[in-house]
């Protein structure tokens, strides 16, 4: 296959740990040949959806820390983006207004006939944060609002709270506001912005301690580990870009049945990868942007996440 990557700039990827990167690197050793785009690098064109790529090679020896470990053998080309086998988005947040718009274009170019994981219809219609609340009966209590009355009752009921912004990433604007807490008013000002951004409220969950927990779904189907992510002492989020450390782990039995019972109805509605975030027996995040982790489970277990994930796409683009 010739397998389309939009992504961010490659020299701003970390690729000894970055899952796209992992991705490509799985994907050459199955013979697949790599381009690579910029969100900016897609446009429409007398009503067809195209894109400048550029091919790249891959050192499959390089040291991932450099920025040795691919090329470019060519000049980047104009296309139609039907015209790879799969095209796969992983650009990553904040979903701001040319996120949205690279959705509706990637929409359109299913609609050309181009095979596009994850889809831009799937992605835009399931915020990763707001994406819980259809499954309510894995989740802790949650409210999402802008309102600084229905934040302070959601504090006043449950006394020690997580609030945090629709659009973060990497535990960035992640608040928690315990009893008591002087300054209850000021982080909810700041985070809605004098009330005018919706934001979301979860009571808090005690079990963060033992990690916060990335299920990955391939597919529509778990990977048989889940990477734990255990916050530094003091520390609320588990965030691997917060400072967390990951741990793989085998996932439980209700870690399972939420698995099981989420996964076949996302796989339906065009999400091919999904990431899970779970913390003690509660969702608390569906990733579908560019969900991670694929190289701290395979570096600390018997499987090779990235191998599998190129599997399932090599079967998704031949449907």
């Amino acid at each position: 296959m010739h397998v389309l990557f939009i992504i961010d700039p490659l020299p701003s990827l970390k690729a000894y740990k970055d899952s796209s990167v992992a991705m490509m690197r799985a994907l050459h050793k199955r013979g697949h040949v790599i381009s690579i785009a910029l969100q900016s690098d897609l446009y429409v064109e007398q009503g067809r959806v195209k894109v400048r790529a550029q091919p790249i090679q891959l050192d499959m020896t390089a040291d991932l820390h450099a920025q040795s470990w691919w090329t470019q053998p060519e000049n980047a080309a104009e296309t139609e983006v039907g015209h790879f086998d799969a095209v796969l988005m992983r650009k990553d947040p904040p979903f701001d207004m040319e996120y949205l718009y690279s959705t509706h274009l990637l929409e359109t170019a299913q609609k050309q006939g181009a095979r596009v994981f994850n889809s831009g219809s799937a992605i835009r219609n399931h915020p990763e944060k707001l994406a819980i609340t259809e499954f309510s009966e894995f989740t802790a209590p949650t409210l999402i609002t802008s309102t600084m009355s229905r934040l302070k009752a959601f504090h006043a009921l449950h006394g020690d709270i997580i609030v945090k912004p629709l659009d973060g990433m990497g535990g960035t604007g992640i608040f928690r506001i315990m009893d008591g807490d002087p300054n209850v008013n000021a982080i909810l000002e700041t985070l809605t912005v004098d009330q005018t951004q919706t934001i979301m409220a979860q009571k808090y969950i005690p079990e963060i301690v033992q990690g916060d927990k990335r299920i990955l779904l391939i597919d529509g189907k778990p990977v048989p580990y889940a990477l734990a992510r255990i916050p530094l002492a003091g520390e609320t989020r588990g965030n691997l870009a917060a400072g967390g450390r990951g741990v793989a782990r085998k996932l439980s039995e209700h870690d399972l049945a939420i698995a099981n019972r989420i996964g076949p109805i996302l796989r339906e509605r065009g999400l091919l990868l999904v990431g899970l975030d779970v913390i003690g027996d509660y969702v608390t995040e569906i990733n579908v942007t560019s969900p991670t982790c694929f190289v701290e489970i395979t570096e600390q277990t018997d499987f090779d996440v990235a191998d599998h994930f190129a599997a399932a796409l090599e079967k998704a683009a031949a449907v």
